[in-house]
């Protein structure tokens, strides 16, 4: 049995993980859509595009669904704050990604090309605009959100839609659309022959690099402007509410979890290890080899983001003691407890049918294939 400020810390670590396997597995999904009406040159190639992720786009939202039922178990002031503060953009995602169900089953029901294009574009929006809005989200993170909290804990937001669109959140929006179209690039040219995989491995490579260069902005930018750094607060271990501790902001403190353990510089570092290699292997025609790095840089890119944060979840611009983090925003010792048991017993079982279903399905996806299964795939 684990004490419940270690139930807490793991959660965290959870909650990461759950967002590291949407980027990988999710990512690849939305990465192909956003590239859809991009690499794809005729009605012959979408499909090949299509049929890439077509046997796993649906199971891999479990991901995406898992994290978000997550948040909602383990974090539930967090989860409750933002969806009444950040409604607009949440709704924003929301009726983005009603497109991509939709467009995978009905896209190929009509031979007309206006209909086809029309779901091709819709693909594109329901993979592009959630992957900017997720960069966006973190973005605003780093500045910090303005609410605040009364003395019953019932949150107060400030701010607009619009005020979330400023140029760092866009930079960081930036990072998150190349850092998962870039894994659906890697994706197709391992998926993919002929033209279709040397348009996807170009792509690739172009993404490869603006993904480094918003990366460096981004951390640049970090590293100017104003963190928060808890200051006082009761034991971690006990049962607290926000309002209870002491926060202040100071230059350059996002970068306090960095300095005090040093090794952690290596999580930022395997991001660019990742992004070059992925760079390389597609220049080099080792394709999985590049998908394997692009997910690495997912891999990295969030957990530096997690834990320049760490421990805040949501802060606050407006009252900064009042700031969600990993101590004072967690449910209850025992549904922390449950919830443990339930992610032991059926992460192994998703991890294993999904590497099933991926061995079953590999092989790359030819014109011919495609031709010849007219009206037996999407």
């Amino acid at each position: 049995m684990f004490d419940y400020e270690t139930l807490k810390l793991i959660w965290w670590l959870l909650v990461g993980v759950l967002l590291i396997g949407f980027a990988i597995m999710d990512g690849h999904d939305m990465g192909v859509g956003t590239l859809l009406p991009i690499l794809g040159k005729d009605d012959t190639d979408r499909r090949v595009m299509i049929n890439t992720v077509a046997p796993h786009w649906d199971g891999n939202q479990v991901w995406f669904i898992t994290a978000g039922g997550a948040i909602f178990a383990a974090w539930p002031f967090v989860y409750a704050t933002a969806f009444s503060g950040l409604y607009w953009a949440l709704l924003l995602v929301l009726f983005a990604l009603f497109f991509r169900p939709v467009g995978f089953e009905y896209r190929s029901k009509l031979p007309n090309p206006a209909w086809r294009s029309a779901w091709d574009w819709g693909l594109f929006a329901g993979s592009a605009v959630p992957a900017l809005v997720f960069g966006v989200a973190f973005g605003n993170l780093f500045l910090g959100v303005p609410f605040r909290l009364d003395e019953t804990m019932r949150s107060f937001y400030s701010g607009s839609f619009w005020a979330l669109l400023n140029p760092f959140a866009l930079l960081v929006g930036v990072v998150s659309l190349s850092l998962l179209t870039l894994q659906g690039a890697t994706f197709l040219a391992h998926r993919t022959e002929g033209a279709l995989q040397a348009r996807a491995k170009l792509a690739g490579s172009v993404l490869a690099v603006v993904l480094l260069l918003a990366f460096s902005g981004a951390g640049f930018v970090v590293s100017r402007i104003d963190g928060y750094v808890i200051q006082s607060i009761p034991d971690v271990g006990g049962v607290l509410n926000p309002l209870m501790k002491e926060v202040v902001r100071q230059p350059g403190a996002w970068f306090g979890n960095f300095n005090k353990a040093p090794v952690l510089w290596l999580i930022p570092a395997l991001a660019y290890v990742g992004a070059i290699g992925a760079l390389v292997a597609l220049r080099v025609g080792r394709t999985l080899f590049a998908f394997v790095g692009s997910s690495l840089a997912c891999l990295s890119v969030i957990l530096t983001a997690g834990v320049a944060l760490f421990p805040f979840v949501l802060p606050s611009s407006e009252l900064p003691k009042a700031s969600l983090t990993a101590w004072d925003a967690t449910s209850s010792y025992v549904t922390l407890n449950v919830m443990l048991w339930v992610a032991l017993i059926f992460t192994p079982i998703v991890l294993a049918y999904t590497g099933w279903a991926y061995r079953v399905m590999a092989g790359t996806v030819t014109r011919d294939y495609i031709k010849a299964n007219d009206k037996a795939l999407y």
